[in-house]
């Protein structure tokens, strides 16, 4: 049995539930909103890589190191992103949750901070962990904005850390919350979620 079992959570406008591969259709779908695939410095599938993509992190879900999820808009019923819990670190009760994405017309509505509430939640109040990290490329202002607003708290840059897709080398942001920060990251991402909507 693995530390973490793959689980749906539901949210006021969202519900994350395990990735499959019924969710492809709409995760084209929402890849092609803002050709978001074309983003040099982060990693969104190509709309004709996404069944690859799926089948590549269901992989990982069988090995302990992944539990992937697609992120369902409830008002839709449409998958408008992925989100994960990656790098599960059982023996050290951490986790990192990362190889986020949401469709462009989804970015910045509140879907991102609720989508963080529930797997924070899960990951803190009923797994336990010590710590939840967070890693994104330098260049990715806006995925190191998002984290900072969330309350994680930037831990260090490991430099030419990865290669990007184009072949550049990647400085990755690393971040983190810990289980002693998580109650007033909560109380900060509650009064997000009820003041954003």
């Amino acid at each position: 049995m693995h530390w973490f079992e793959p689980l749906s959570f539901v949210g006021e406008t969202i519900r994350l539930e395990p990735l499959a591969e019924i969710h492809e259709h709409d995760l084209i779908e929402a890849a092609r909103d803002g050709e978001l695939w074309n983003l040099w410095y982060t990693s969104v599938p190509d709309p004709t890589q996404m069944n690859a993509e799926i089948v590549r992190r269901l992989a990982l879900a069988a090995s302990g190191s992944m539990v992937p999820f697609a992120v369902i808009e409830r008002a839709t019923n449409k998958a408008v992103g992925m989100t994960t819990y990656m790098n599960v670190d059982a023996v050290n009760r951490r986790v990192e949750i990362g190889s986020t994405w949401y469709r462009k017309s989804s970015q910045r509505t509140g879907i991102n901070t609720e989508a963080k509430i529930l797997l924070l939640t899960h990951a803190f109040d009923r797994i336990g962990c010590i710590a939840v990290e967070f890693r994104t490329s330098s260049f990715n202002r806006q995925s190191r904005v998002a984290i900072e607003r969330l309350g994680a708290k930037h831990d260090g840059i490991l430099r030419s850390h990865a290669v990007h897709a184009n072949g550049t080398l990647r400085d990755t942001y690393v971040y983190s919350i810990t289980a002693a920060e998580w109650p007033t990251v909560r109380a900060h991402l509650q009064s997000k979620s009820y003041s954003s909507g």
